[in-house]
């Protein structure tokens, strides 16, 4: 699959996103990175402030923007088949998007669950 197939399924989670949680995203950039994570474990990864921990509160100012990787080499390697790397796309990018807004692992695991069983991942 080329990058460029690669980022319009990032970009096709995204546009997958409720319209309500699209306008929300706030100051963050999703990267496509070609190779594989560091320890080839990781298909994405949210690096910022969630912005649960934004505001006057905990000092947050304009910045440079969050920033969610995600790994094509290693979603490519675990996803089982090209016809399957759309699906995982979508899950890795709303995964991380979770945590740009504040949720943690479990309770992302949960949403994955309540995903799979809607058939939207």
């Amino acid at each position: 699959m080329t990058n460029e197939q690669f980022e319009d399924l990032i970009n096709q989670a995204i546009q997958a996103l409720p319209v309500s949680i699209r306008e929300k995203l706030n100051n963050v950039e999703i990267v496509l990175e070609e190779g594989s994570s560091p320890n080839n474990s990781l298909f994405g990864l949210y690096h910022g402030q969630p912005q649960t921990q934004r505001g006057s509160t905990y000092g947050y100012a304009p910045t440079l923007p969050d920033k969610i990787t995600i790994w094509k080499g290693t979603v490519e390697t675990y996803a089982g088949g090209e016809d399957k790397i759309p699906a995982l796309v979508r899950r890795v990018v709303w995964h991380e998007i979770g945590h740009h807004f504040g949720f943690d692992e479990a309770a992302i695991r949960k949403l994955e669950e309540k995903w799979a069983k809607e058939g939207k991942v």
